[in-house]
């Protein structure tokens, strides 16, 4: 995984996580399935990066 992609996906987790937590906050339940979404690409995005460090 280059170091330039697992920040990426790092952050898009953390980006989804406060997004889930405002969104509680609020009560607001488009922000919370938005916050969901952005941390599952953040998650989808570090395991690409992952396989592909597998096949090298």
């Amino acid at each position: 995984m280059t170091a330039s992609e697992k920040v990426r996906a790092k952050a898009e987790q953390a980006v989804g996580k406060a997004a889930q937590a405002a969104g509680r906050a609020t009560g607001n339940e488009t922000l919370i399935a938005k916050g969901h979404a952005a941390e599952a690409a953040g998650r989808a995005r570090e395991a690409k990066e992952s396989a592909k460090d597998v096949g090298h």
